[in-house]
């Protein structure tokens, strides 16, 4: 029996500020939260040896009283040491050392070319089509959760044959709440507290879905030739965006665990007429990035300076095990400088496509767009979501989802490491549903995407995340749908044909030409 190591030692005092109160704007850098701070201390020893394999840590109340910490603190770090699969929680037992698994590193800081391009892609809709073929074996391409083993679809059911029941008038009627039924927009506020946000639900205006709101806050802040700064890689459904509305992309350095640089953002600021920034700080999409809440402190401050709009995206916050990790960028709002969009398609019910945004001091020209979209919702469909949120059982929900989420990704890192080749490097998001997968400077995903193809598999090729002509050496694989031997076999597949195309084709470390005709200056 291992002995328990000595870990004491004194955590800085200062905390995260507790959500829904606004720190005071300064300079001085944030220390980082307590639980941050004991998680990174347990880290360490769990690297160095000194907490081994299977071994058990001192309970939550022992780590409470040797640290001088409270039990909901050390509960958030042994929470974030789960997430991150370094331990494991067995019931009635405590959180015990995960064996390690085969080192896989992870892809490092994206280097986007330092300039802004206007769009001339491939459209959303075709690129959809090629990632859901009819007959496929296998698909590692959608993002939209489609396992009816991951939603309770007898509880969806009866909230909307209730709200059918109750305000079945509505269907005989144009919707004249423009902004979105009054229960609805009180609901959505109400799971915003969840994300450190004390929204007014009069200043909340539901949308048909988080990409509608995104589109609407672009629309108010933006004009045709402007340009919007976003993460690189980014999620092609944005991309598209900036196409539809004739904007121009200035693709941002972005890391795999922390997100979007921000020192690179402020270079962009200095030397690019940046209107608006758009970005998904938590769970990014694709590569699962998280932002320090420091570093989404610093990011709202940076922009409030340079008044300069964020468009913040939440839509997989929920995703992940606690309060604290959830806490938006939006929570550190004092002008009214960020506008946060929504929805609850990844978390509760894929199927009631409805989002949400709280526009900020924007609020005005988003519902001027929407209503000159003539966008106006189902109201029993609003009815019924809103039934949904304020049941018992949400949270319950989402934690179940958020380990069976964590299972399928670490069960799917392993695979790769042992059947992609070697070098391959993999992102290792807390939680999500994808994985960004890096090979070899030079391969040619999109050949491996034909290959994969012919055989019934799909995958989403690193060069649709991009506005450039970058990432053809990367995929993002999704694991939203069925998971079981079929989608494992087929995951070892990809990797098996990875490593042969590696061995066949002669230019797999020729760099991607400059002249690929995806984008235009």
């Amino acid at each position: 029996m291992h002995q328990a190591p000595d870990f004491h030692r004194s955590l800085d005092d200062g905390g995260a500020p507790t959500p829904h109160t606004d720190p005071q704007a300064t300079d001085t850098p944030t220390a980082p939260p307590l639980y941050e701070q004991l998680a990174q201390r347990l880290a360490q020893l769990i690297g160095s040896g000194a907490f081994k394999a299977g071994q058990r840590l001192p309970s939550v109340r022992e780590s409470a009283a040797q640290q001088g910490v409270s039990i909901s603190t050390v509960l958030q770090a042994y929470r974030q040491l789960e997430e991150r699969g370094l331990v494991q929680a067995r019931p009635k037992s405590g959180y015990f050392v995960r064996a390690s698994q085969r080192s896989i590193k992870q892809p490092g800081l994206s280097t986007p070319p330092p300039r802004s391009f206007s769009l001339e892609r491939q459209s959303r809709s075709d690129v959809f089509a090629m990632l859901h073929q009819p007959g496929d074996r296998a698909s590692f391409g959608g993002y939209t959760p489609d396992h009816n083993g991951m939603f309770d679809g007898d509880r969806l059911r009866v909230a909307v044959a209730r709200a059918a029941r109750l305000h079945r008038h509505s269907l005989l009627q144009y919707n004249k709440a423009d902004a979105g039924t009054p229960a609805l927009r009180e609901a959505v506020a109400r799971r915003a507290l969840h994300l450190g946000c004390a929204l007014d639900a009069n200043d909340i205006v539901i949308t048909a879905s988080c990409i509608q709101a995104v589109s609407l806050c672009l629309s108010a802040v933006t004009r045709p030739g402007d340009v919007v700064a976003l993460e690189s890689p980014t999620f092609f459904g944005y991309l598209d965006l900036l196409k539809a509305l004739g904007l121009r992309a200035l693709e941002i350095p972005t890391h795999p665990r922390t997100g979007l640089s921000l020192p690179a953002l402020e270079l962009a600021l200095d030397t690019q007429p940046v209107k608006a920034v758009l970005v998904t700080p938590t769970l990014s999409n694709p590569v699962g990035a998280v932002m320090p809440l420091a570093a989404k402190q610093r990011l709202v401050r940076l922009l409030a300076q340079r008044q300069v709009a964020l468009i913040e995206d939440v839509v997989f916050n929920d995703l992940l095990a606690n309060d604290e990790r959830r806490r938006a960028a939006k929570s550190f709002d004092q002008d009214g400088g960020v506008m946060v969009c929504g929805s609850f398609s990844k978390t509760l019910a894929p199927g009631l496509r409805l989002g949400w945004v709280a526009p900020g001091r924007w609020r005005d020209a988003v519902s001027t767009q929407k209503r000159l979209q003539g966008a106006a919702n189902n109201v029993v469909l609003e009815h019924a979501l809103a039934d949904l949120l304020t049941q018992g059982g949400y949270e319950a929900h989402l934690r179940r989802l958020h380990a069976q989420l964590q299972q399928r990704l670490g069960e799917a890192r392993k695979l790769i490491a042992q059947s992609f080749p070697v070098g391959t490097r993999v992102s290792n998001p807390p939680s999500g549903y994808s994985l960004w997968v890096e090979l070899e400077p030079g391969f040619d995903s999109v050949a491996l995407f034909q290959h994969c193809l012919a055989q019934g598999i799909t995958f989403g090729p690193g060069s649709w995340f991009t506005a450039t002509n970058r990432y053809r050496n990367c995929m993002r694989l999704s694991f939203s749908g069925q998971w079981g031997a079929v989608e494992q076999a087929a995951l070892q597949e990809i990797g098996y044909a990875a490593r042969q195309l590696m061995r066949t084709s002669p230019s797999r470390t020729t760099p991607p030409q400059a002249s690929e005709p995806l984008v235009s200056a």
